[in-house]
């Protein structure tokens, strides 16, 4: 079963799509690639291969506009908006996208998953570190986390540095943290064509010396950073998560 839902979020100051396909079952956020939309994970066959798992009644898959992953490479936009930009669309996920997936599933306290490649990666992982009372497992595949490498600023600006993990993990404390080691981000990456483990495993690190529970997971030279590898992961992690 597919739905799609479209209102103006005020935190993006833009039009903003949730699309959904299953009926019941683990609620799974994937989010798009870096200029991806709501549908993109449908156009790439993503949904295709996870069919199984959504006829079974196993998961239920949403995915948004992936809003800050456009903002972030606006180079129209001055570099401070761009990491304001980071931050709302966190703010919007939060605030938007987990109240109406919880009202969909018809449940005010489910826990959900966060999924993506790429920059759809980060975005996963930052989710359950940052909202780890929403997010309760993240898979990153492929993942590109230390992301200020794209932007004219040799140093973070408030506003990203609470968005980036690789920032802000390192300071977290308190109840804050003792919820996140209950959490767990897995790591999955080729070692092909444009694919970078390296930051993974420094992302991996970063949340290792926190006692955050994770795993760094290599498919080796032959996977590339492509469709390809991600439509033979995403189903297999799903598979054995919901089992």
């Amino acid at each position: 079963m597919f739905e799609k839902t479209t209102w103006h979020s005020s935190r993006l100051n833009c039009e903003s799509t949730l699309a959904r396909w299953g009926s019941v079952g683990q609620p799974v956020l994937v989010f798009p690639t870096a200029g991806g939309d709501a549908e993109e994970i449908e156009r790439f066959l993503m949904i295709k291969v996870l069919e199984p798992l959504l006829a079974a009644g196993r998961i239920k898959v949403y995915s948004c506009d992936s809003v800050g992953g456009r903002a972030w490479f606006d180079k129209a936009t001055s570099p401070e908006h761009r990491m304001y930009m980071q931050h709302q669309f966190h703010q919007y996920v939060k605030h938007e996208v987990v109240p109406a997936i919880r009202k969909d599933c018809k449940s005010d306290d489910i826990g959900i998953w966060a999924a993506g490649a790429s920059i759809g990666a980060f975005h996963a992982a930052a989710v359950v570190c940052r909202f780890p009372d929403l997010f309760h497992r993240a898979l990153a595949m492929s993942g590109t986390f230390n992301i200020m490498k794209w932007i004219e600023r040799s140093d973070p600006t408030e506003y990203f540095f609470v968005s980036s993990p690789l920032h802000f993990v390192p300071t977290l404390a308190g109840r804050h943290l003792d919820l996140l080691r209950t959490r767990h981000v897995l790591f999955a990456s080729g070692e092909g064509r444009y694919e970078d483990i390296a930051d993974s495993f420094r992302l991996a690190r970063a949340l290792g010396d926190k006692g955050i529970p994770n795993f760094v997971d290599s498919w080796g030279k032959d996977y590339h950073h492509d469709w390809v590898t991600w439509r033979e992961m995403m189903p297999k992690y799903l598979d054995e998560w919901t089992r």
